[in-house]
């Protein structure tokens, strides 16, 4: 299969593009920077240089590559600035929906998130309607999501991946990463103004390792049309999850608190199961000391 990846260079782009080599898939994969281009090459796929802002050059890309899927793993996470995010979901998610319209690409998976459901009592499911009257700062996200995942529904055959807050190499969860930084008391990433949920409470919240997201993604180029959370098995509340990566590693503990909003609840990955999805690390508590 003839697969396009937008984002190829990103926390899941990376094994995600492995992942697809490996499987024999013909990948084109696009990164905003030289060296992300010449990490693309060396695991084997095509590489296209690309700012998804330029939507001439997001559509030529797609035109040129002439794939059977795309699949939009596109963020801004690594600067730490929401807003920035919002755009590539609203703007970036437009190009590159038009972009496969004008390919005659039929098919397109998309990196969403599973913390956007509307309050309630237990895991989210993806009958959960989002959380569309959240009060900023929380409904920016929120909007913006809604936004990426209608304009991806405009492709006929389409599956949205709902990922759980993802950890390991090249997330905010890992031994160098944000979470890590905040817990040891540097502050000094922007990011690290948004990492508010690490404090031992009542706040559920669930994980997936990046790899297992990967996984995810290329399963589901044989998966129907829908949304589907892809989280581990183990929604859990930050007094339980907290320590234990902080103990992980190797950060101070920080002080338990009390409390929740009712939105942060989890998600739970009954339907990706029933797909034949298993994560590797069922349970962040293995996942964290791995």
């Amino acid at each position: 299969m003839r697969v396009f990846v937008a984002g190829a260079t990103g926390a899941i782009g990376r094994p995600l593009v492995e992942q697809l080599v490996a499987a024999g898939h013909q990948v084109t994969g696009t990164s905003r920077t030289p060296q992300g281009i010449e990490r693309v090459r060396a695991q084997g796929a095509e590489a296209v240089r690309l700012d998804i802002f330029d939507a001439d050059a997001v559509a030529d890309a797609v035109v040129a590559a002439a794939p059977d899927v795309v699949i939009h793993q596109l963020t801004a996470l690594s600067g730490g600035i929401p807003a920035e995010n919002g755009r590539i979901r609203r703007i970036g998610t437009r190009h590159l929906v038009d972009a496969a319209k004008r390919a005659g690409v039929g098919r397109m998976i998309a990196q969403s998130i599973s913390w956007v459901y509307r309050a309630g009592e237990g895991p989210a499911d993806e009958a959960t309607p989002l959380d569309l009257a959240a009060p900023e700062p929380r409904g920016a996200t929120v909007g913006s999501v809604h936004a990426l995942e209608e304009t991806v529904a405009e492709i006929d055959r389409h599956v949205v991946l709902r990922y759980g807050f993802l950890y390991g190499p090249g997330t905010w969860y890992h031994r160098t990463g944000v979470a890590a930084e905040v817990l040891r008391g540097d502050t000094g990433n922007p990011a690290a103004a948004f990492m508010s949920g690490l404090v031992p409470n009542d706040a559920v919240a669930s994980f997936v390792h990046v790899e297992d997201a990967a996984r995810a993604t290329v399963a589901a180029l044989e998966w129907p049309t829908g949304t589907v959370n892809i989280v581990d098995d183990e929604p859990a509340p930050g007094r339980e999850w907290v320590p234990a990566f902080a103990a992980a590693v190797g950060a101070p503990q920080p002080a338990p608190a009390s409390g929740r909003a009712e939105w942060e609840r989890g998600a739970t990955n009954a339907l990706a199961r029933s797909l034949g999805w298993t994560p590797v690390n069922a349970s962040w508590r293995t996942g964290f000391l791995a």
